[in-house]
């Protein structure tokens, strides 16, 4: 039998199996979503974390649960770390794959009762039904109907779940990226675009403070003695923003201004917080550089700039790997009947942080959902078994080098 053809019945096999769960998939999906796990809310999440944990570990998988120490007033939920090894050693052509996907939402506590799960038609509504419970629940699905299948032709499988993506993973990015180490592929839960596209790349951000220093004086008696800090940072702000346009892909926001003391006093200190977007690392460094070059060459004489880089969150960039990747997912998505495209977006996620690290990326392989972050929220349950299937078969694909293609 050719290699297609036995993608297409594993395809086939996987759909059948994703198809006879899908009524469990929402009762799940319910379950989920009544339990509040804003990323301030470490109880919260901590239930959705239990809940998970049962299901990996009914699955076979062995499952680490990672506490954080608190950071100041702000405590994250626990995260898992759930790894199950197959039958075939990378050395004889086995691959490690990571799932990733976030537990944690961005509302408040009394928002899963105040606004419950409800299904209008065939779309699903309540909060974190798109972002990301049904992406997560659509990955623990994929992988339960591979062991109902017995698959176990890979290296070793790994589902990282986490507790503070929507605020930027601070607790859980050194974990993100040390389990990222040793991986051939990674697949993030996201859910689809509201058309059904993946997305093959995110830009990184890149956070600045600036701080410019000039020198008081009586603005009424003697203003020639001050050096203006206000109207520096004016001139630099046009500066800045004149950079957007200047590379593709590339914004630059100069998001706030602070400056002065009173009316009557020659302005002698302001800072700006700039964000820039930009969808390679290359980029961002150029971005940097010319941040750093115009801040060296105040227009106010007698001021002084300062650049500090805050953070950077990578970009999740293009590559050949990437594109593989895709090819892979359109042609298990074609087994199952559906046509799949991709696209790049200028938000972030933990896929962002797995691809710094230099591990080929595909995102948003959970079902089609939008309106994510408002009380609109939608989840599109039509589109659950033929993207869990595809999720697995890819998934399947992926974890052996003589099946990828």
């Amino acid at each position: 039998m050719s290699a297609p053809t036995r993608r297409q019945e594993l395809a086939a096999d996987l759909l059948d199996l994703a198809m006879s769960r899908r009524s469990r998939y929402l009762e799940d999906l319910s379950e989920l979503v009544a339990m509040d796990s804003g990323s301030y809310d470490p109880d919260g999440v901590n239930q959705v974390a239990d809940w998970v944990q049962r299901r990996l570990q009914r699955t076979g998988f062995t499952v680490d649960r990672v506490s954080f120490p608190a950071d100041g007033p702000y405590q994250a939920g626990d995260a898992l770390v759930a790894r199950k090894k197959g039958t075939l050693p990378a050395g004889e052509g086995g691959r490690r794959i990571l799932l990733a996907g976030h537990m944690d939402t961005v509302f408040d506590r009394g928002t899963a009762l105040n606004r419950p799960f409800t299904l209008q038609g065939s779309l699903a509504h309540g909060p974190g039904v798109s972002d990301d419970k049904g992406g997560l629940l659509a990955g623990l699905t994929a992988l339960e109907i591979l062991d109902e299948h017995r698959w176990t032709a890979y290296d070793e499988l790994v589902l990282i779940a986490t507790p503070d993506e929507e605020i930027g993973s601070p607790a859980s990015r050194p974990l993100i990226e040390r389990t990222a180490q040793g991986m051939h592929f990674a697949l993030g839960l996201e859910c689809a675009r509201e058309n059904g596209d993946l997305v093959i790349g995110r830009k990184g951000v890149a956070d600045f403070h600036i701080t410019v220093t000039g020198r008081a004086a009586h603005a009424g008696i003697e203003p020639e003695r001050g050096a203006n800090a206000a109207l520096a940072a004016a001139h630099l702000i046009v500066d800045l923003q004149a950079l957007n346009g200047r590379w593709d892909d590339v914004t630059v926001n100069v998001g706030t201004l602070r400056g002065g003391s009173r009316a009557n006093i020659v302005c002698a200190d302001a800072e700006l917080r700039v964000e820039v977007r930009a969808a390679t690392i290359a980029d961002v460094q150029r971005v940097e550089r010319a941040i750093r070059d115009a801040a060296g060459r105040p227009a106010v004489p007698g001021t002084s700039i300062t650049v500090e880089r805050l953070d950077l969150c990578p970009p999740m960039e293009v590559t050949a790997a990437s594109r593989h990747m895709l090819e892979t997912a359109r042609l298990a998505a074609r087994a199952v009947g559906v046509s799949l495209a991709a696209t790049t977006t200028g938000g972030v996620g933990d896929a962002n942080l797995i691809a710094g690290t230099g591990v080929p990326t595909l995102d948003g392989l959970g079902p089609i959902g939008g309106a994510d972050h408002t009380p609109q929220e939608w989840l599109d349950t039509t589109s659950v078994p033929q993207r869990i299937a595809v999720l697995a078969a890819l998934v399947a694909a992926l974890g052996s080098a003589d099946a990828s293609l």
